[in-house]
């Protein structure tokens, strides 16, 4: 990375917490921008200053998009957009559908996420959770995390969990 770094933002997905940094060469027009330390798209010599930068960050490929604006003669507004919100926006509704965890067992950091439609770990697997007649949406989420960590614990007592690549509540 070069001395045009002009915004970092730290992005909480269901597959992780990614890092995006953003490199703006106001003299040159260089675009740079780097999900976890890796470039992803550059763009030298770009004549018009402003403007947007979409691309996908993380393994569910979510849609993020850089905004560049002119603010007064030679400075610049940076802002992210997630899914088409802005970052605020985008976490303020992330928190009111989903609920985080992050274990340690036995030495390795776990991400679990359980969210309105899928509970997921740090790792990405996705584990499938059908309701029951009677279910409500809070016995779901219980039997869901229970069946989750007793995996990760214990894979051998769930094996049937092993089978599947998607755990998705219905």
């Amino acid at each position: 990375m070069s001395g045009d770094l002009v915004a970092v933002w730290d992005v909480a997905l269901s597959d992780g917490v990614h890092r995006i940094e953003f490199e703006h060469g106001t003299t040159t027009g260089k675009r740079v921008i780097y999900i976890d330390g890796k470039e992803v798209i550059r763009r030298d010599w770009m004549f018009k200053l402003v403007g947007k930068e979409t691309f996908h960050v993380g393994g569910t490929n979510t849609k993020a998009t850089i905004n560049i604006d002119a603010v007064s003669g030679f400075a610049y507004e940076y802002t992210l957009e997630i899914n088409g919100q802005s970052l605020k926006k985008y976490m303020e509704n992330r928190s009111k559908v989903t609920s985080t965890w992050l274990l340690n067992l036995d030495g390795i950091d776990c991400r679990v996420v359980l969210g309105k439609e899928y509970l997921v770990t740090g790792s990405s697997n996705k584990y499938r959770c059908r309701a029951e007649q009677g279910d409500t949406r809070n016995s779901i989420k219980k039997r869901c995390l229970r069946t989750l960590i007793l995996n990760l614990v214990n894979p051998l007592e769930s094996l049937e969990l092993k089978t599947e690549s998607q755990f998705i509540y219905e």
